[in-house]
């Protein structure tokens, strides 16, 4: 895009589906769903799991459509024209995103390392010691000063693939991305669960994740993970929604959209989450020991638990390990250019320049932020901030949104643009929804999420959600003060 006057659109409703599912389905669908389904109730899950999708995932999405769709203009402009006061959230919003951005590729960093060494099986006998030693780090504060260089060519090479994708236009860069990278993504995934199934001991994974625990359902933590899981893994309320629909042409049938990309999500987390403990059988029986201690979630699932499967698999493992890593690989390129997104707008559209200029200048801050994550205690860092963005910013923001867009902006006359072209209908119910128990909902997920981060907090943890409260606040308040009067780059 030369000029920042076009506004950049989708040339297919195929492009505009795949970006959204690529910004849906990441990381979390592969090694967070899983745990959450098996810690939470087993099969009974199911059912707060569905009754959050309907509640709340759905309805919010269509309201993100809706806002995206009409306004046509990147998150924090839409919030100035609704009341200049707003236009702060929106720049926080995405300056949060965007951080969110920064240490997710440090993960998918890292996940580069293991596809380039799985062939070889790279960790050798233990892997929580390679992974400490040479990828990720560990905990102890000691391993500040030690920089991790693997894990600064991964940062780099992530960082190139997203300006590579991001700085070209909407269609020519995530649309093409994504319509090569989510069929391939849902390919291999199937390629693995499939084999998954062959595997003896597969049968006493699927009987632990699924067996219900139906007393669960009368416990409050229960629900609220159910609500959580879906705000996390729907890229709920995070502006890339608002970004991707705003690039939609005039005959979108968004309603209809909303119910493909969450259709699309939860299936293939659920899908996932049965290959994951097939191979989690598998190693329980080949080894001997019980199912529930190899059990965990997040990097130590896919870094430390899953290369040990694949060393006691052999030869089928050098197979099956790389199929593995690129899954992932594929997964956090699509989600990262996602968060990606709607700062590169904001900026592109605050500024009044080029998007490519917008994307390098934006590729180059935040790879000197990744780096912050390579050290000796990348890990913990990254487990640190990614607690403190999501559990106290992101899910405080979804709410605000909620009063914004319900109350003083108003979403009664959405109604018939969101239905213009939708075979699935939304009115009163979805009114209500929005304006009165979503906000309900967030702000009980919220608090319930802030006491369990203060309870636990350590010193490092504290100084570090200082920094990024003054730093986030600090810039949000700049760019939103920043002079307009600027001319448009041509």
């Amino acid at each position: 895009m030369s000029n920042k006057s076009e506004q950049p659109q989708w040339d297919s409703s195929l492009a505009f589906l795949m970006a959204m599912i690529g910004a849906a389905v990441g990381l979390g669908n592969i090694w967070r769903f899983s745990y959450v389904l098996y810690s939470n109730g087993g099969g009974a899950f199911f059912i707060p799991y569905f009754t959050a999708i309907i509640i709340m995932g759905v309805p919010f999405l269509i309201l993100e459509y809706g806002i995206g769709f009409s306004f046509r203009k990147s998150f924090a402009r839409i919030l100035e024209h609704i009341k200049p006061k707003l236009e702060i959230v929106g720049w926080v919003l995405a300056l949060l995103v965007f951080v969110v951005c920064c240490y997710y590729l440090v993960i998918v960093a890292w996940d580069l390392i293991y596809l380039v060494g799985s062939p070889f099986q790279v960790w050798g006998n233990n892997p929580g010691l390679f992974f400490s030693q040479s990828v990720g780090g560990g905990a102890e504060l000691g391993g500040l000063e030690r920089v991790i260089l693997p894990s600064v060519a991964g940062v780099a090479v992530m960082w190139f693939i997203i300006w590579f994708i991001s700085h070209r236009s909407v269609e020519s860069g995530i649309g093409k991305a994504s319509k090569m990278l989510i069929p391939l993504l849902f390919i291999i995934m199937a390629i693995i669960v499939a084999f998954s199934f062959t595997l003896p001991g597969h049968e006493i994974g699927l009987d632990v994740l699924l067996r219900p625990d139906w007393s669960s359902l009368t416990r409050v933590d229960i629900w609220i993970s159910a609500f959580a899981q879906i705000i996390f893994s729907l890229s709920m309320g995070q502006a890339i929604a608002m970004t991707y629909a705003s690039y939609l042409d005039k005959n979108a049938r968004l309603n209809d959209y909303v119910l493909l990309v969450v259709a699309s999500n939860s299936g293939f987390e659920i899908f996932t989450s049965f290959g994951v403990f097939s191979i989690l059988g598998f190693m329980a029986m080949n080894a001997g020991v019980p199912i529930e201690k190899l059990i965990t979630e997040g990097t130590s699932l896919i870094f430390i638990v899953f290369p040990t499967i694949f060393d006691a698999m052999g030869g089928i493992g050098r197979v099956l390990g790389p199929l593995f890593f690129l899954a992932i690989l594929f997964a956090g390129i699509t989600s990262a250019v996602g968060y990606f997104e709607p700062l590169a707008s904001s900026l592109a559209d605050k500024f009044r320049i080029s998007r490519k200029k917008a994307t390098t200048i934006l590729c180059i801050v935040g790879f000197c932020i990744s780096l912050c994550f390579t050290s000796g205690i990348g890990s913990y860092l990254v487990s640190i901030v990614d607690g403190f963005v999501n559990e106290f910013g992101i899910l405080l923001i979804i709410a605000i949104q909620c009063i914004i867009f319900g109350w003083i902006y108003g979403i009664d006359h959405l109604v018939d643009i969101l239905n213009k072209n939708s075979m699935f209908k939304v009115g009163k119910a979805w009114i209500a929804d929005i304006k009165y128990l979503l906000p309900i909902a967030l702000i009980i997920i919220w608090v319930w999420g802030i006491s369990s981060l203060l309870m636990k907090m350590e010193p490092l943890e504290a100084i570090v959600g200082v920094i990024l409260v003054v730093g986030i606040l600090a810039g949000g308040i700049f760019l939103t003060k920043y002079n307009k009067n600027i001319p448009m780059e041509d």
